[in-house]
């Protein structure tokens, strides 16, 4: 892809993250969008750099009032019926999101998987999956991955940052929120 531009270059990354994010179906967005509007409670997991960008969106859907957990955390409440867990996996086959989905599954909550792979464990199990574009780390042949000039997971876990930020943009035009509001509910003893 960037065989005539200098890697170094964050024109490169911005390239990639461009035509990766492109290629998510706007369908699948707005099925998580309405499932976290309808749902009880959201609890989102992650392994790695996954993890992360599940918690920065965690963060921001507690800033617009949902209630909103990190699996694994202290304060994490109790998972029911009516609440979804969105499960961030490039490969879909980390086995501990094969376990929260798998006790998710017989709790009867609803289940979101963000992944590269659609046909993986973790995306068997979802009530519903968004396919992020994204290198997958041990390639079959014939298999479909994003070809990046990025390490390992880099490409997935930028996607899932700005597919996430860009559901918060959609969540706050359609219920009014505004940005200076939502400071309301920013950490105050920092």
């Amino acid at each position: 892809m960037a065989s005539d531009t200098n890697l170094n270059s964050p024109q490169v990354v911005l390239k990639e993250l461009e035509q990766a994010l492109s290629h998510i179906n706007e369908k699948e967005a707005e099925t998580l969008l309405k499932s976290i509007e309808d749902c009880g409670k959201v609890f989102l997991a992650g392994a790695g750099r996954s993890g992360l960008m599940a918690k920065a969106f965690c963060m921001r859907l507690m800033h617009m009032g949902i209630h909103a957990h990190v699996l694994g955390e202290t304060t994490t409440s109790t998972f029911e019926k009516e609440d979804l867990l969105i499960l961030c996996t490039g490969s879909g086959e980390t086995g501990t999101l094969v376990h929260y989905a798998k006790k998710a599954k017989n709790i009867g909550g609803k289940i979101a998987a963000i992944t590269i792979k659609p046909e993986s464990t973790v995306g068997s199990l979802a009530d519903f999956v968004v396919k992020m574009p994204g290198a997958v780390k041990e390639r079959k042949e014939g298999e479909e991955s994003t070809v990046t000039v990025q390490p390992m997971g880099s490409l997935f876990e930028q996607s899932l940052l700005l597919f996430f930020d860009s559901l918060i943009l959609q969540y706050m035009s359609k219920h009014n929120l505004k940005g200076d509001v939502m400071y309301g509910m920013h950490a105050n003893l920092e």
